[in-house]
């Protein structure tokens, strides 16, 4: 194990991205702590970024450049430390790499220093939440997680990536040699992964589908390529557990591959999580558990328990016999086409809400499925929304209503049910504009929802 606060301490750092989902500040915080001079720049003013200064004010070291970057703050430094959605070719990054300052992002940065601790990674488009927390509880049953100060034999396990609330770096103070850590992983995280040519020893691939093409602009070869780091610097020791519609789309895995299937769930096994796309999910999850020779008691207690995670596609409540969903992480038609498929009674009792921000993605298949299994449309505003505005004729058999705030739409939504329909927040867009985050949007929701009766 690296000492870490002797690797911190004094390091000139510039961290790009503050942002408001949390990750950061634990971080940041963590850097302050270890004695780093620590400099954060964010594109937001300060105004939008009070949340976050808040927490972190506390730590006087630290100091800020907001509203704008700098070339000066991307030289004289020991490394950049770059957050999820900045690109590699922007020129500030440019001008680090050109005054030979190494950039590195928190995952692959952790991973970098504890070189005795176990990596499971998991990607996809879909389903990557579901299967990294079903994993971390399976192992957590398994291995019976000790408290860190009572450490047996057995590995302690930890969760972390892109998991609310989850920062990379602050595990340094936890980990041992021999731990294991379950990283969910986005595109944007791998992107470190490929910098640093490094990739976890058991990694999962879900499932892919076109996302972010507005970051990516409409090349969906370069999201693949940040993708494939899951695995592409894997050694011949390591292990690839793909999702059931992923085999043709991998290739030059140097590690073993393991191809999940929906045959490997028992069918006498009680599943709770709705849809195919779930099944999927725990096939993934039950290949890992059994390269690590884990008891298929303890997967199917595990499994069988396992609920719908905050968010996706979450029974949040049940009213005068309407069940209202929370699927707030559904951000692209794709997820929303799922959620609807696997919601679906065989008849048309679904009150949608849908709308927000665009990402540039076919909707085709969407309205189809709208078309088939909605009742009545409530949408979010958004310049996604005004996408679907301008094509919403396509849309047939379908009651579309258009609010002006989030609270109208919620209220609109749930006085359009009534006794066996299915209330589904599942926006298919990003949530920029009206909200923070997909965080943000979902407590909002459930703030209102509470409040129905």
């Amino acid at each position: 194990m690296t000492d870490y606060r002797a690797f911190f301490k004094d390091k000139k750092v510039t961290v790009v991205g503050l942002g408001l989902l949390g990750k950061r500040l634990g971080d940041i915080a963590f850097l302050a702590e270890c004695g780093a001079k620590v400099l954060v720049t964010d594109l937001k003013p300060s105004t939008e970024l009070r949340p976050s200064l808040q927490k972190l004010r506390k730590y006087r070291s630290i100091k800020y450049v907001l509203g704008e970057h700098r070339f000066e703050d991307f030289q004289d430094k020991d490394f950049i430390l770059k957050g999820q959605g900045v690109a590699l070719d922007s020129p500030y990054i440019k001008h680090a790499r050109k005054k030979g300052i190494p950039i590195e992002m928190d995952e692959s940065l952790f991973i970098k220093l504890v070189p005795g601790v176990k990596i499971i990674g998991v990607t996809g488009t879909r389903g990557k939440s579901t299967t990294t927390i079903l994993i971390y509880e399976i192992l957590k049953a398994a291995y019976k997680n000790p408290l860190t100060s009572l450490r047996t034999k057995k590995p302690v396990v930890f969760l972390g990536g892109n998991i609310k609330g989850t920062a990379a770096l602050p595990l340094l103070k936890k980990v041992k040699d021999g731990d294991i850590v379950v990283f969910e992983l986005s595109s944007w995280q791998l992107q470190g992964f490929g910098e640093a040519k490094i990739s976890p020893y058991i990694s999962v691939f879900t499932n892919f589908m076109p996302d972010h093409m507005n970051y990516y602009k409409n090349n969906l070869k370069k999201y693949f390529t940040d993708k494939s780091y899951i695995y592409k610097f894997q050694k011949n020791r390591d292990t690839l557990v793909l999702g059931p519609n992923m085999k043709s789309l991998i290739k030059n895995a140097k590690g073993r591959i393991i191809n999940a299937s929906f045959k490997n769930i028992p069918k006498s096994w009680k599943i709770n999580l709705p849809g195919k796309h779930n099944l999927a999910n725990i096939a993934c999850a039950i290949e890992v558990a059994r390269v690590l020779q884990i008891k298929e008691e303890t997967i199917k207690k595990v499994v069988e328990k396992f609920e719908a995670i905050e968010g996706r596609l979450e029974l949040v409540k049940t009213i005068r016999g309407i069940k209202i969903y929370n699927d707030t992480n559904s951000c692209t038609p794709e997820a929303t086409s799922v959620a609807l498929q696997a919601l679906s009674e065989k008849k048309r009792n679904i009150i949608l809400i849908l709308g927000g921000s665009d990402k540039n993605l076919d909707f085709k298949n969407l309205f189809q499925d709208i078309e088939k299994y909605v009742k009545a449309l409530v949408l979010i505003p958004g310049n996604g929304t005004d996408r679907i505005m301008q094509n919403y004729s396509i849309i047939k058999n379908v009651h579309i209503y258009k609010e002006g705030n989030f609270k109208e739409v919620v209220l609109k939504a749930y006085s359009l049910t009534k006794k066996g329909d299915i209330m589904l927040f599942s926006p298919a867009f990003t949530s920029f504009g009206m909200f923070n985050n997909e965080y943000d949007r979902g407590d909002k929701f459930m703030e209102i929802v509470k409040k129905l009766k």
